[in-house]
């Protein structure tokens, strides 16, 4: 997103000031600068100008400004936009947010039509349609990454769909699953973000502009007009919760959050898989680092970063609702804290999107090491159990044959598949030659046949499904 430039620091006499008529004293200089917004609000520059020129027009439209304001507002606001793009604007803390600082630059370029433009508006409703425009971008912008990314894992889990590996629980050999299988799950939970991510917007696609300060605007106002112009859905009902909530960017937060607490544990296991003691992929050097005192390490960094990040997320989710739960309607200056915890949970989770986006599809999986792993802890038990109950024994009484022969593997360090069949008869009369089928690691998926299993043949099937539910999941209102 947009980086910020400092704003220079003045004391201003109350005539300078936009709201100044009521006060005689000056603003104390501490004051000032610890109560401005403008050093990280300034990022809105886009959606302020934007809601400006629409409110603008709509004001126009009713009667409230002539042609002759438009047209200097409208010339005055591309001037400061293109300005500000080219970093030649001049940010001032005694000027306090970006709606004031834009607005008295506009004056000084056009004169009192400028002056005209905040008619029948308040800052209040004018930031909260800044953060919505804000965080409608801010949506559609994640949303892309985690497509991306979402694409990746695809691509990579067809390559991989029949390459076997151990499946865990307790981070314990569990059953043979196929890689494929392993990175469609990923899949499932990041599909179910970009849901939510939709969801978020859908809510927060709402103009609170026409609220005013709080209870609305006498002037002769048409908030459809400046719906359309803005492209929102609707307008929010009820001015004093128009200007006070921000449950929308408490939702964007927590959708964030939740993203990040998958990506997480995403990386939890590619930091193990990296590891020397697994070795079942293998990350390109680009998104690796080394040591300053070991040459041989080749560290992941990314995944490692991005497991971390997912702190600050939760600590930004926690800052918003903490900031929420005591404010009485309607706005309170309270309600400047929100900027910075909600910027930065944007920041962040473009950031961690963009790097898996970019990383994943280039993961090499070390197959023969993943199917050698997989053959350890007796992965094939529950197919032998399986097994058993198909030839006609109740469950729980061939769960305890499998244990026994479960028990003898371990004393003899042999698996269950390299057994002898009169060994398996020893805890079985009912076993047969065509036990071996079930024993190998293939006969283990293929069993798994079903909407959901790891048969490879279902995890192509669900990769098919992935590309056409991936690609209705996040839907934008025309």
């Amino acid at each position: 997103m947009n980086t910020p430039k400092k704003p220079t620091a003045s004391t201003s006499t109350p005539a300078e000031k936009l709201w100044g008529g009521r006060f005689d004293e000056s603003t104390d200089a501490f004051v000032e600068e610890f109560t401005a917004s403008v050093s990280f609000d300034q990022r809105l520059y886009r959606q302020d100008i934007a809601g400006s020129r629409a409110h603008a027009t709509m004001l126009h439209s009713v009667g409230v400004l002539s042609a002759e304001d438009i047209s200097q507002i409208n010339s005055g606001l591309d001037q400061v936009e293109a300005d500000i793009a080219a970093g030649k604007f001049e940010w001032s803390v005694s000027r306090e947010d970006v709606h004031m600082n834009i607005e008295a630059a506009l004056t000084e370029i056009i004169g009192d039509a400028g002056k005209r433009l905040h008619t029948g508006r308040s800052r209040n409703d004018q930031v909260a349609t800044d953060i919505r425009l804000y965080m409608r971008d801010a949506c559609d912008e994640a949303a892309s990454e985690a497509t991306r990314l979402m694409e990746g894992l695809l691509q990579l889990a067809d390559k991989y769909h029949d390459t076997i590996m151990p499946g865990f629980t307790h981070l314990q050999t569990a059953q043979p699953v196929t890689f494929g299988h392993h990175l469609m799950a990923w899949f499932e939970m990041l599909l179910r973000d970009l849901d939510r991510l939709g969801d978020t917007r859908r809510r927060l696609n709402k103009l609170p502009l026409g609220a005013a300060a709080l209870a609305g605007t006498s002037y002769p106002i048409d908030r459809n007009i400046t719906r359309e112009l803005l492209g929102f859905d609707g307008v929010c009902e009820n001015s004093l919760d128009a200007v006070s909530d921000r449950d929308f960017a408490i939702e964007f937060c927590s959708v964030a959050a939740t993203c990040l607490m998958h990506l997480s544990r995403m990386s939890e296991e590619l930091v193990l898989w990296t590891s020397s003691q697994f070795n079942f992929i293998e990350l390109p050097d680009r998104f690796c680092t080394g040591s300053s005192i070991m040459p041989q390490k080749k560290n992941p960094d990314v995944p490692e970063l991005v497991r971390g990040k997912s702190g600050r997320t939760y600590g930004n989710l926690m800052s918003l609702l903490t900031l929420m739960k005591g404010q009485p309607l309607a706005y309170n200056k309270d309600n400047q804290e929100d900027k910075e915890p909600l910027f930065d949970s944007v920041d962040t989770l473009l950031g961690c999107l963009r790097a898996f986006a970019d990383m994943i599809p280039a993961i090499t999986a070390n197959e023969a090491v993943m199917r050698e792993a997989a053959k350890q802890g007796f992965s094939t038990a529950t197919d032998l159990a399986d097994y058993l109950v198909r030839k006609g024994l109740p469950f729980r009484d061939a769960h305890e044959v499998v244990g026994f022969a479960v028990r003898h593997g371990v004393e003899n360090n042999t698996d269950l598949g390299d057994m002898s069949i009169n060994i398996l008869k020893q805890f079985s009369d009912i076993i047969e030659e065509d036990v071996f089928a079930v024993l190998t690691l293939e006969g283990s998926v293929n069993s798994r046949a079903h909407i959901g299993g790891t048969a490879p043949d279902q995890v192509k099937a669900a990769i098919e499904r992935g590309r056409k539910r991936l690609s209705t999941t996040y839907q934008i209102s025309a």
